[in-house]
């Protein structure tokens, strides 16, 4: 059954490049970030992106049976691009077949699609700006 889960968003250094990071927990008790932070290192140097000039974000997210992370950005104008790793006990894995972002992921997501509106696909685009926008705060 469907409950809200606390959704954080981390402070702005929490990432060296710049991507926005948030925490979303099933039991509702704060994520510790430790044990995500490498993997989205590792997830981002599989990547031939440039981080600090890409507009992205990424979802800690401590599931009821396994922890998640979800790595969003933005690329070829207007498409958001997605990457899902999943913690089990084998270690990270990143198998879209296997895992996928949930429904409580998707609430970032969504404030996160309004935000790259409008703060970068408009007249003025900001990364700044989007950077800034984060859930809970204006």
């Amino acid at each position: 059954m469907y409950r809200p889960r606390p959704i954080v968003s981390l402070p702005a250094d929490t990432d060296a490049d710049g991507i926005k990071v948030y925490t979303i927990s099933a039991s509702g008790e704060a994520v510790a970030i430790a044990p995500y932070l490498p993997r989205l290192a590792a997830m981002k140097q599989a990547r031939a992106i440039p981080w600090s000039t890409t507009p992205a974000f990424a979802i800690c997210h401590e599931a009821a049976k396994a922890r998640y992370l979800v790595l969003g950005w933005w690329g070829n104008d207007n498409e958001m691009f997605i990457a899902v790793t999943a913690q089990d006990a084998s270690g990270w894995v990143e198998d879209l077949s296997r895992y996928s972002f949930c429904l409580w992921d998707m609430e970032v997501m969504w404030h996160e699609r309004n935000a790259f509106v409008e703060t970068l696909y408009g007249e003025v685009p900001s990364l700044a700006a989007y950077r800034a926008r984060r859930m809970g705060e204006r």
